[in-house]
């Protein structure tokens, strides 16, 4: 196998974020392993966390920021065709799921910390957020 032909699957990997890669080609195999440290790997072990994640917290002049804990995908709704579980304007409770943000095909839920007025939703639906990417501001 070439160089080249390698260099191409490492970048692949790093692109799908994949920690392993074994290509078997002409009776050669070769095998591509990088380490993630980035994030840590939480093992998925159901389709839905059993415990909502603690959503960062940061409180501004303009409410209470709710950030993202992970790196992961932003769901406003359970489903594809639910209603999403805050909207604009929206009283909420201290405990409340705001919005799911999955990570490694684990959902987690994000929670309102207090108890306030959904003021603004900063994220779209089903766009990717970083770990402490704001998601919503809720006004006490």
């Amino acid at each position: 196998m070439k160089e080249s032909d390698i260099r191409k699957y490492a970048q692949l990997m790093k692109e799908l974020e994949l920690t392993g890669l074994e290509i078997t080609e002409n009776d050669q195999v070769v095998r591509l392993e990088r380490s993630v440290t980035a994030a840590p790997i939480v093992p998925a072990v159901s389709a839905v966390s059993a415990e909502p994640a603690p959503a960062p917290v940061q409180e501004t002049n303009e409410g209470v920021s709710v950030t993202s804990p992970i790196v992961g995908l932003f769901y406003a709704a359970p489903a594809e065709n639910a209603e999403p579980y805050v909207a604009l304007g929206d009283r909420v409770k201290k405990g409340q799921t705001l919005c799911i943000v999955e990570a490694m095909k684990l959902m987690n839920e994000i929670t309102a910390e207090c108890d306030g007025v959904i003021e603004k939703i900063c994220a779209a639906n089903g766009q990717m957020v970083e770990y402490g990417t704001e998601l919503f501001r809720i006004r006490r």
